[in-house]
């Protein structure tokens, strides 16, 4: 037996990842909204209608799954079947006031690592567990080296003098992840953009605000390499990293200037779905700026988290090859103009998830020089 779910997830004001669970209505155990899949229906919207019916939530749901686990199904006579799920994550951008299966169920958010043990499936328990690991502790050797270092510290003056004279490293790290927070944010509002309705000009608008946010933060890093004496990586593996993470935010915002422009309001399955990915695109570069303050601590999970941005860029790829033969077939029947504007669209949204590839292309080459 076949089955989809979503696995629902926000930022907290904190900063920190939660995962919202849900009761299923017979064993009250903490699950994921789930169900059958519907015929016609791709899996991840399939899995956005169930978060919608079991816990009331809209959002945007990734084309490409996270993973599979297994559970054995109850029947409604007796027995129990084996299931087969497959997970989509689900940004979620709203919460409704009344839906149809509301009062059946309790909801709760967590913290991943509380939502990982909540559940039972192993399966389940791995991939919520692994959606954004924390970096990992260095171990007692570490702390204690640190430790060491701090008591001399305290005891030798001198330490401390020359200390404050050693040049300093800059504030790369932190504006690594700023910039990476300017793209979390301009992906959620393109995917809000690409779905249409009245606030079309309010995503536009902030696509644009975060794009000049990260110009401002590009041009203090770029400031800061020619004036900062010693740096925690080459010089130009800095540049070139925030140099395609800032292409990124760019092609989004190209991408918003294209569909004013045009003044385009309604758009097809595959630019929406295009758009789910650079939002999935996005949460992982989040993620992995953090850990490049520790690449030998984090050179597997770095590895994994590249590896998906590489995926993702494929399976974008076969969304625009699927939406320009979907427009070029309604532009002959139609306005051929249609074509050429659409066109101009894919090709924005295309470039988006080609400099995502460059990210993890990037951070992988920090891996490989340094782990």
């Amino acid at each position: 037996m076949r089955q989809i779910a979503a696995l629902p997830y926000r930022t907290a004001p904190g900063g920190a990842m939660q995962v919202l669970l849900i009761t299923s209505r017979d064993t009250k155990r903490w699950v994921i909204p789930k169900g059958n899949r519907v015929k016609g229906l791709a899996g991840h919207r399939a899995a956005e209608i169930e978060a919608y019916e079991e816990a009331g939530i809209h959002g945007i749901a990734c084309p490409a799954s996270l993973g599979r686990y297994r559970y054995d199904k109850r029947r409604r006579k007796g027995g129990s079947r084996e299931a087969t799920v497959e997970v989509f994550p689900l940004a979620v951008t709203g919460q409704l006031h009344h839906w149809p299966e509301q009062g059946e169920r309790e909801l709760r958010w967590f913290p991943v690592a509380e939502a990982a043990q909540a559940v039972d499936e192993p399966d389940l328990q791995s991939i919520i567990a692994s959606f954004r690991t924390p970096p990992k502790d260095p171990g007692l050797f570490f702390r204690l080296l640190i430790r060491i270092r701090e008591w001399q510290s305290e005891r030798t003056g001198m330490l401390r003098w020359f200390h404050a004279l050693m040049p300093k490293q800059g504030r790369f790290f932190e504006q690594f992840e700023d910039h990476a927070a300017t793209l979390v944010a301009g992906a959620d509002a393109l995917a809000k953009l690409l779905k249409g309705g009245p606030d079309m000009a309010e995503h536009i608008r902030t696509i644009s605000d975060r794009e000049h946010e990260a110009d401002d933060i590009i041009r203090e890093v770029l400031q800061d390499v020619r004036r900062i004496f010693v740096t925690p990586f080459d010089r130009s593996a800095i540049t070139g990293l925030i140099g395609v993470m800032d292409d990124a935010i760019d092609q989004m915002n190209q991408t918003a200037k294209a569909i004013a422009l045009f003044e385009v309001t309604e758009f097809p399955s595959q630019m929406q779905d295009m758009s789910a990915l650079i939002v999935e695109c996005a949460r992982i570069t989040a993620e992995a700026m953090p850990l490049l303050r520790s690449l030998n601590l984090n050179a597997v999970r770095l590895h994994d988290l590249t590896e998906r941005l590489v995926k993702l860029e494929g399976h974008a790829d076969l969304l625009h090859e699927a939406g320009l033969k979907a427009l070029y077939l309604q532009a002959r029947q139609g306005n051929p103009m249609d074509f050429v504007v659409g066109n101009e669209i894919y090709a924005h949204l295309e470039k988006v998830t080609d400099r995502f590839e460059d990210v993890a292309n990037e951070i992988s080459g920090l891996v490989i020089d340094h782990a």
